[in-house]
């Protein structure tokens, strides 16, 4: 996720206010920033790798000329935080004559450079952006020397032509020296906005970016290709070029609530942006998946080194490796690697490290652990650029941009898609499961974005009611079984850190093994439910409770009559999900679980006491 943000000004200068747009949008990125303006068919670029105070200090953002620009703030999927990196990008040309921003992943982009680089086209950074750049700029050369029968015409049509070729998720702008009056915008499944105001045209990622200077917004849909000029804004769509008629809305938000898109908490936003995080995590570039398979793959000794809801997914992703592949893997709590594996390991043991941040000090501590005595580095982290990326042999971003709230959310469905990815893959290059398991998988991976979409949609108002009869008790229970212990395990992490309520997670089939002598009528027990292979055990289990009068919160598969009729309450899971998928969706309703009960007792749940989002101290 990255903030772009453009204007096109009647007077006065672009650049102070691109600098100032995009710090009201640092919170969607903060490794890089860039502006490009044009003035006298001239476009002047400054761009750097750090955070907007720190490249400002350097580069002074606002001495640029012309009252025409875009810029953009960074969180990188492509490509290290670096200036060569930073947006915006450019094509060949010297000087530059196109400067392109971008929010979003280009699937096919390394397919495309192929081909441009075929026609001779030079890159300059790692980026998947570029490759538009120089698109467009290829696009120019042929409308130059052959006739066009496109709807749109010169630098439109570049654009247009350009964004065609895309796989993946954008929201691009360009500006070109040839059509120095005009901002050329696309949008497909990434944000964005237009801001009308009397004397100026904005676009940006997200409406804080221009709520000072206007509250009018039109909101661009998918597949949509605007131009903004002095004269106004005109909407088309991109299959056929045909004018689309949208009227200005008026929004009341203030800025902070506009940060969050309305929302009243980063945490909720963060629940809601979910399916796009999960829909990023499957455009994954396709020889990091493969080389980190390939690694796997040739591992005598796998072992996960995580804390937190990293460590979760991990345990999860356990499960996942065991019965897709065959392939043992060990997770191990970050702090506790060194005492527990620090002598064992050696050069035929694999680490799999995983951090959202990549800065994570227990898990880097282990890490430098494991290489002193030869170990293979493997990394799955957020922060492309972090130093976990730089420690690691392969490293994968899991894709979901910028996480504001401490409690972490995106990050452990985000986490456990890109590791179900993997697993599926081990398990097809070692012939474990059969092409119609494979295919099955693929197609319900696919499915699970929509699905978490789903259940957002239709359980709020049940999990609400729910945090709202249980916001008195004491102390909660979680349990599942195999992979749903890690779901239960999270799900209780994340109601201790943002309602303060004591929690216990067990296997389920741990819990009169000591943890059942704490139940008495009333006491609340969270059973993670899907139809898989422990079902009926489990339901064993949740007699035992039932038995010793515990008020049971079922989280279970739609029409599972029987556990149904046994829970006291239940939230019902879409139907028709592996077992070993079964962790994204069935996690959400525990994630708004704690959320409301946060509420219910009075918490913030963005600034849960005693936490801090990165946690870089032992």
């Amino acid at each position: 996720m990255c903030g772009i943000f453009g204007c096109i000004l009647k007077r006065g200068r672009a650049a102070p206010l691109i600098h100032a747009a995009l710090k009201r949008l640092e919170y969607r990125g903060y490794d890089s920033v860039g502006e490009a303006t044009l003035r006298d068919q001239q476009l002047f670029i400054k761009k750097d790798a750090g955070k907007i105070d720190a490249v400002h200090a350097i580069r002074n953002l606002d001495d640029l000329p012309g009252r025409i620009g875009v810029g953009h703030t960074r969180w990188a999927t492509h490509g290290a935080p670096l200036q060569i990196n930073a947006h915006p990008q450019s094509g060949c040309s010297d000087p530059p004559r196109i400067a392109v921003v971008h929010n979003g992943i280009i699937e096919n982009f390394a397919e495309l450079k192929k081909e441009l680089e075929d026609r001779g086209h030079r890159f300059k950074s790692k980026t998947d952006t570029e490759t538009i750049a120089h698109l467009i700029e290829e696009n120019l050369k042929k409308r130059q020397t052959e006739p066009s029968e496109d709807v749109y015409s010169g630098f439109r049509s570049a654009v247009a032509g350009a964004v065609d070729r895309l796989v993946g998720s954008y929201a691009v702008a360009a500006v070109c020296t040839q059509e120095p009056d005009k901002i050329v915008c696309a949008r497909n499944e990434s944000p964005l906005v237009l801001g009308i105001a009397d004397d100026a045209y904005y676009f940006a990622s997200d409406i804080p970016a221009f709520l000072p200077l206007t509250n009018k917004v039109v909101y661009v849909e998918n597949g949509e290709l605007v131009t903004l000029s002095k004269k106004g804004f005109e909407i088309t769509k991109l299959v056929d070029g045909s004018t689309v008629v949208r009227t200005p809305k008026l929004v009341d938000w203030t800025p902070r609530m506009a940060e969050k898109q309305g929302y009243p908490h980063f945490m909720l936003k963060e629940i809601h942006e979910q399916p796009r995080c999960l829909r990023d995590t499957l455009r994954l570039q396709e020889k990091y998946l493969e080389l980190l398979t390939t690694f796997l793959d040739r591992a005598r000794e796998v072992i996960m080194v995580a804390c937190g809801t990293s460590y979760h997914a991990c345990l999860a992703a356990s499960y996942m490796f065991s019965k897709l592949s065959f392939l043992a893997t060990h997770p191990v709590i970050a702090s506790e690697f060194t005492e527990q594996h620090g002598k064992s390991v050696n050069i035929d043991s694999t680490i799999l490290a995983v951090s959202q941040s990549g800065e994570t000090a227990d898990t880097l501590a282990a890490v430098e652990t494991a290489r002193q005595r030869a170990a293979t580095i493997l990394g799955l982290t957020n922060g492309v650029g972090s130093t976990l990326t730089r420690v690691s042999r392969v490293y994968i971003g899991q894709q979901s941009g910028p996480e504001i709230g401490v409690a972490a959310t995106k990050t452990f469905t985000s986490q456990l898609s890109v590791l179900s990815q993997l697993a599926i893959r081990l398990g097809k290059k070692r012939g474990k499961i059969s092409q119609e398991e494979i295919d099955l998988l693929d197609e319900k991976i696919e499915e699970i974005p929509d699905i978490v979409e789903k259940i957002v949609e239709t359980q709020s108002k049940k999990v609400q009611s729910l945090a709202k009869k249980h916001r008195s008790k004491e102390c909660f229970f979680f349990l599942g079984r195999g992979i749903s212990y890690a779901t239960a395990l999270e799900g209780r992490l994340k109601l201790m850190e943002i309602a303060y309520m004591p929690s216990i997670a067990f296997p389920a089939g741990e819990s009169k093994h000591g943890p059942i002598s704490l139940v008495e009528p009333g006491f609340p027990v969270i059973f993670v439910c899907p139809p898989d292979e422990t079902r009926r055990t489990l339901i064993g289990n949740i007699m035992e409770m039932k038995a010793r009068g515990a008020s049971v919160i079922a989280v279970c598969e739609e029409g599972d009559d029987e556990i149904m009729q046994l829970a006291d309450d239940y939230i019902e899971i879409t139907k028709g999900i592996p077992e070993v998928l079964s962790p994204i969706p069935y996690v959400v309703p525990l994630q708004l679980f704690a959320y409301h009960m946060a509420l219910e007792r009075g918490c913030d749940p963005d600034m849960p006491r005693n936490l801090a989002k990165s946690v870089t101290v032992k």
